[in-house]
């Protein structure tokens, strides 16, 4: 469509009654509300039938049937089990059908019927007029199925599957879907269908787009032509390839035909989700690696000590591994897959590449993760290492590609030295380790001047060059901020909640496109509005209040690591503020901000402390990116059980962990745990080895989750104190997980 038709497709939407006029807009036109309200309210009264109890005599009718019922049931099985096809035994089935489209044995028995029936005559002569009669059969009886049940999945698909078999007229098929969507236009097993069948058919995308467009001018509401409007496009998209220009001037005129719906009726939520879509592929770009640990440039200093905390001066970062072994972590722009050794390659004097075994941090259900994790060591027979350079290259050969389809094709480099020391410090066996005091007064504001400050600067700094931006045109930004403008001004005269919740992730694409993208030209990114209109949609809408609390986070989080002015804000110094020493410790506070989740976490890879204590926490999915962590405090939380805490047996530095006073066993029934992944979901691999629970001595019962997460932890100190769970049982199993725990609950154990 070119501008002219665009406009045309405009004027004949507020003609046609699908539109109300606005001040300055086309005002003079007379728009006939009351149609597409009458027609609204028959549509919300097909899918919304209130039920009442039933009369003596209506409750005995419904028994009768059921007992019917029972008996028909009775005799299709008999046939079922003596694989009885006579015309009797089809009838019988037929009639079980219609009055129960939803049983599934009895279509997969009509389904053999007929195949026994194809199979015999295959045998013999083949008798094209008795295959077309018993197949057009099996289409009767579906669609009398379907006039008691439009919404039955078996009906459908026997069906197709008869359709399959071939000899069937796709003309009528259409006549057909045409009668049934007259009767719920919505209905999304028919639009299902409909895709079916011009498949077969071969009808155009071109073809079947106008038909959704004439559907959507019939009723707007209409969450499966709005579905199918999508999914055109993007047959579409991916036939004519590249050609950005075409797919920007496609999106410009999508835009145009549901802001017409949104206008229209702002609390419809059909055009609203057809909107998030298109906003999708406006700013579906390139991915990007973000961060990564060990940082570029800096010299990694190793050390086989295990006490914790010491000081930092840029390049030069002390990491201690008793194990020889140390993380690199890489922190992509979206989830990415195909993160190997052939796509990342490491360069490294004492390892071969091919040894190195790249695994996802927080993997959706497509093995797709933001962050990627391996471990490089250093061979026990080398004492002593100084300058020995690592280099990662990452995309060198393609194969990294985004949930979204986009190949990773920027080449990468992150260089760095390794040092190993000829000895370490002097570290007596059995030195007590002091405890970590979580209280205020430990903490002290951070000196911007002081040694950490050069650490800080260049780990929290993301430089992505020119040459490694993507290639979001101008279009892109000048969309978002048009459909910024016309979401205000849609939301000056409505309090719509959906239309919040919009501007909001308009907002959020504009700050993506601004800071990974598009150079910045003086655009302001709003946090703070995006952040009052989350706070706003959790007054109006408390029933999704957690879904606003996870987004209000995620956008709180963003801000916080915005700058290196923003985050200083939250770094404290743990320990002497005036004298620095090895003692003492460079902590991020997050404490007290209403934080729900773990996000955004890649400007922090570097955090070997944080306190998080004082939220509205429920999963620290996400915090495993951070592979340097040693002390964290959860405190104070809203965590239910300690399947929430899976990440922890990824961090392999921690030593202190605090997870007083949550909400660890206070539920009977936790449904919040699904919340994260856990090894007990067939969707993630585990290493059980239950052999394992019959050496610990202690009943595990009720602690097998307790058991699975602390007993791969290397803790010195554990506070869990204040929560429903802690029994004296559970306290002997953690004893016997991790004999270095020296603190438990604020009491030395030495």
């Amino acid at each position: 469509m070119n501008q002219t038709s665009g406009t045309t497709v405009a004027i004949s939407l507020i003609t046609s009654g699908f539109i109300l006029p606005r001040k300055g807009v086309l005002s003079s036109c007379q728009i006939q509300i009351t149609e597409v309200g009458e027609r609204r309210k028959r549509y919300r009264k097909m899918h919304g039938i209130s039920r009442k109890t039933p009369s003596q005599d209506e409750q005995e009718a419904s028994d009768l049937k059921a007992a019917e019922l029972r008996d028909l049931q009775s005799q299709f099985l008999h046939l079922h089990h003596n694989k009885i096809y006579t015309k009797e035994a089809l009838e019988t089935s037929a009639k079980l059908l219609v009055v129960n489209p939803e049983h599934y044995t009895g279509w997969n028995y009509r389904k053999l019927a007929v195949q026994h029936f194809l199979d015999h005559q295959s045998e013999t002569e083949v008798d094209s007029e008795s295959i077309q009669l018993v197949l057009n059969e099996e289409l009767r009886v579906v669609e009398n199925a379907l006039k008691n049940n439009f919404k039955s999945y078996g009906a459908w698909y026997h069906r197709k599957w008869v359709l399959s078999k071939g000899h069937s007229s796709m003309d009528k098929e259409l006549r057909l879907l045409g009668k049934f969507q007259k009767l719920d236009s919505r209905n999304f097993h028919a639009w299902n269908y409909r895709r079916f069948i011009t498949m077969l058919k071969k009808i155009s995308d071109e073809e079947e787009l106008q038909y959704t467009t004439d559907m959507i001018f019939d009723n707007f509401s209409n969450y499966s032509a709005w579905h199918n409007r999508s999914v055109l496009l993007s047959h579409l998209f991916e036939k004519r390839g590249k050609g950005h220009s075409h797919k920007e001037s496609i999106l410009e005129e999508e835009f145009e035909f549901v802001r017409n719906a949104l206008f229209t009726d702002p609390d419809d939520q059909s055009g609203w989700f057809y909107h998030l879509w298109l906003l999708d592929q406006t700013v579906k770009l390139e991915p990007l690696l973000l961060s990564s640990w060990p940082p570029h440039g800096c010299c990694l200093y190793l050390s086989v000590d295990d006490y914790i905390g010491c000081g930092n001066l840029f390049p030069r970062i002390h990491f201690q591994s008793k194990d020889r072994m140390f993380p690199i972590v890489l922190y992509f722009s979206e989830a990415v897959e195909g993160v190997n050794s052939s796509t990342v390659t490491i360069e490294y004097e004492y390892y071969s590449n091919d040894d190195v075994i790249w695994r996802p941090l927080s993997a959706n259900r497509f093995g797709c993760a933001q962050a990627w994790l391996t471990y490089l060591n250093f061979p026990d027979e080398v004492h002593f290492l100084k300058d020995s350079p690592v280099k990662v290259v990452v995309a060198q050969f393609p194969g990294i590609v985004s949930t979204n389809g986009v190949s990773f094709s920027q080449t990468s480099y992150i260089e760095f030295s390794l040092c190993v020391p000829s000895h370490d410090r002097e570290h007596t066996e059995g030195q007590t380790i002091p405890r970590i005091l979580w209280k205020n007064e430990k903490f002290h504001p951070h000196i911007t001047e002081s040694h950490d400050a050069s650490l800080l600067n260049p780990l929290h700094q993301l430089k992505i060059t020119e040459e490694g931006k993507s290639k979001a045109s101008d279009w892109s930004m000048k969309t978002i901020a048009n459909e910024i403008a016309h979401c205000r001004d849609l939301l000056s005269s409505t309090n719509c909640k959906i239309g919040k919740l919009t501007l909001a992730r308009l907002l959020m694409a504009q700050s993506k496109l601004i800071s990974y993208c598009i150079p910045n030209d003086g655009v302001k990114v709003h946090y703070e509005e995006i952040l009052g209109l989350y706070h706003d949609l959790m007054e109006l809408d408390p029933v999704h209040i957690c879904y606003y609390e996870d987004e209000h986070t995620l956008v709180l989080l963003k801000q916080v690591t915005l700058s290196m002015e923003s985050i200083l804000r939250y770094c404290h110094q743990y320990g002497d503020s005036i004298s620095p020493s090895m003692d003492s410790h460079f902590c991020l506070r997050l404490n007290d901000l209403s934080l729900s989740r773990i996000g955004n976490v890649e400007r922090l890879l570097w955090i070997q402390m944080l306190d998080l204590s004082h939220n509205k926490i429920r999963s620290i999915e996400g915090l495993e990116a951070l592979q340097l962590l040693s002390c964290l405090n959860l405190s104070n939380n809203k965590i239910c059980s300690f399947a929430a805490l899976d990440p922890l047996r990824m961090l392999k530095s921690l030593k202190v962990l605090d997870i007083s006073y949550n909400e660890i066993g206070a539920h009977s029934v936790d449904t919040r745990r699904y919340l994260c992944s856990f090894p007990m979901t067939h969707a993630v691999k585990n290493d059980w080895n239950f052999e394992e629970f019959a050496n610990v001595g202690v009943d595990l019962t009720n602690h097998w989750d307790a058991f699975f997460i602390f007993r791969g932890l290397n803790l010195i100190q554990l506070d869990i104190l204040g929560n429903a769970v802690v029994s004296d049982q559970l306290k002997q199993l953690l004893f016997k997980l991790m004999p270095s725990l020296n603190w438990f609950d604020g009491e030395n154990r030495n």
